[in-house]
């Protein structure tokens, strides 16, 4: 995965959201935290390292080594 990447395709890649309209409400519904806090950007840029939580899963961002 190439850095830093948009939360929403981050969120599709990753299988938390079909598609990019859910996930763009599960951003809007205040579901989505980075870092532990509740992100409403869609559009935000992620990097290595970052905490995606969302509906009970979490993951860690990692890039392409």
């Amino acid at each position: 995965m190439t850095l830093p990447i948009r939360l929403d395709h981050f969120l599709k890649f990753r299988g938390f959201a079909q598609t990019g309209g859910h996930a763009k409400l599960l951003i809007q519904d205040g579901e989505v935290h980075v870092n532990g806090e509740v992100e409403t950007r869609r559009r935000r840029k992620l990097n290595a390292g970052d905490i995606i939580s969302c509906q009970g899963r979490e993951e860690i961002v990692q890039g392409s080594k």
